[in-house]
Formats: C-alpha cells, structure tokens, sequence
C-alpha cells in the first residue's frame, strides 16, 4: 500500500478518494453538524439560567445530543483530512474508480453509474461502490465488455458502451 505519511496522517491510514460531489456533500454535512452543535450550546446556555428539575433533565438530553454530534463531527473531519479528490486525468480505456459509465440491459434501458468509494456510494444517485458486486464485476472491463451481476435471485446482463 502506498500510503503519504503527512502531519495528519499515520501510515496505518488509507486515503480516501471522494468525487467532487462526494467531497461537497461532505463539507456540507460538517457544515451542518457545526450548526447543530451551535444550536446545542445556546440551548444549553439558555437552560443555565433555570433550576427547575424538567430543566435539568432537558439539560442532561442536550448534553447527551451534543456528544453524538461531537463525535459524528469528529469522524467527518478525520474522513476530509484523508479525502483526496479522484484523479481527472486517468486512462478512461478501462473502468476504474471514478470511471462514469453507461451500461445497456437485454431490454436495451441504458444505466449510467459512477464508481466510487464505499464512503459516497449512493445507488439511488448514480454512485456506486467499487467494492459493490456491479462495482467489482465492472473494474478493468472496456468498452463492449459483457458484464454479469447477480441481484440475489435475478441475473442481469449489461453491455459497457461508454466510459467517461
């Protein structure tokens, strides 16, 4: 494995290559969860200023909610520190991760996906995981390759036409 070691990463740390989609939808999500914790904070400093017993049971709930947004944060900025955005210039002859490609079905419906890591794969937009079992099949295939991929019970047959 070749690994950079940096300041902020131990050799034991793989990189993460994110698209660029991938890498502003995570920016978003620390932008959100810092929001949330900011929230939390002046909920909590606002509770401060009671003593009654509900107030203090809402407190221990605010306590507890900015724990889990702690450490959700915390895991998402490590992820940034080790994301790296896919490479642009890539031989697109054959299917790689952050390869786009089109496949057609039997039925000749043409399905476009983008291989990505495990940590952005979302199927419902198009973005699937290199690890995935289409993923897995797809790596290394080109153009006009046959590509079989088991769903459980159904096997489906795709013809690769373009990668982009």
């Amino acid at each position: 494995m070749n690994t950079t070691i940096t300041n902020t990463m131990k050799p034991t740390e793989k990189t993460i290559l994110l698209s660029k989609k991938g890498m502003k939808e995570l920016k978003k999500a620390i932008s959100q969860l810092e929001h949330d914790r900011a929230m939390v904070i002046k909920g909590l400093h606002d509770i401060d200023k009671t003593t009654g017993h509900d107030d203090r049971l809402e407190r221990v709930e605010r306590l507890a909610r900015l724990e889990s947004i702690e450490s959700e944060l915390s895991e998402k900025h490590q992820t940034i520190l080790e994301a790296k955005l896919l490479p642009s210039k890539r031989a697109r002859m054959k299917v790689a991760m952050g390869s786009v490609v089109d496949l057609i079905d039997q039925q000749g419906r043409l399905f476009r996906y983008t291989l990505v890591d495990t940590i952005e794969a979302n199927p419902s937009d198009g973005r699937i995981s290199v690890l995935s079992p289409l993923g897995r099949n797809l790596v290394g295939k080109t153009v006009k390759d046959i590509v079989e991929w088991s769903s459980g019970i159904n096997n489906t047959t795709f013809r690769l036409v373009r990668i982009s």
